[in-house]
């Protein structure tokens, strides 16, 4: 029998502090977010071994959070490359783990490239990027690591974005931010096999 890796009280088959939802003992709209989350093919990063496996325990407030979750990816208007640059921005800012290591890929795979996603994973200086990019990186990095926004970088990104999606993109933020929350609390342990890709030295 192999030695756990996992802290104590962390379950071996979630990689969290509670047990793996029971899909037997849901109602059948939770039931239906279950197997999108159980789908190799059902667009999730993570699978149900993720912030979808602990959130199920509570269905209502795992169905609104797919909701607007469906929204901030799709129905948006923003794009691929922005939500992506602000989730990881957040996530360093969090110096969360998790949330890095499924996204780094993701960002990579929308065309970001691995120089700039090292820029925002050691911290670097964003004065040589398309302003865009920038502005998107200083969202994160200032909402999250100051706990303000100056002046300077709300009017820049009110100015590209436009009002209606500048609301959108830090709801992406904040929303990225209550994840790292929930995954926190429940002590949520890297896949086995995937290797972490965020240094936490810093």
């Amino acid at each position: 029998m192999t030695e756990s890796k996992f802290p104590p009280d962390v379950h071996e088959e979630s990689g969290f502090r509670i047990p793996l939802p029971k899909r037997e003992e849901l109602e059948d709209e939770a039931k239906e977010i279950f197997d999108h989350f159980m789908d190799p093919d059902g667009g999730t990063y993570v699978g149900i071994r993720g912030p979808g496996g602990i959130r199920l325990h509570s269905p209502k407030l795992s169905k609104l959070t797919q909701d607007v979750n469906y929204y901030l990816r799709h129905e948006s208007g923003i794009s691929k490359r922005v939500r992506e640059l602000v989730i990881l921005a957040t996530a360093r800012e969090l110096n969360h783990q998790f949330e890095w290591t499924a996204h780094e890929p993701a960002a990579l795979k929308v065309g970001i490239s691995q120089e700039i996603v090292d820029l925002i994973k050691f911290r670097k200086s964003t004065d040589d990027l398309d302003e865009p990019d920038e502005v998107a990186i200083q969202l994160g990095r200032q909402l999250i690591g100051d706990r303000k926004l100056t002046p300077e970088t709300f009017a820049a990104a009110q100015r590209i974005f436009g009002t209606k999606m500048l609301v959108d993109i830090v709801s992406v933020i904040g929303s990225y931010a209550a994840t790292g929350a929930l995954l926190t609390a429940f002590d949520i342990q890297p896949h086995p096999g995937k290797e972490p890709l965020l240094p936490l030295d810093d």
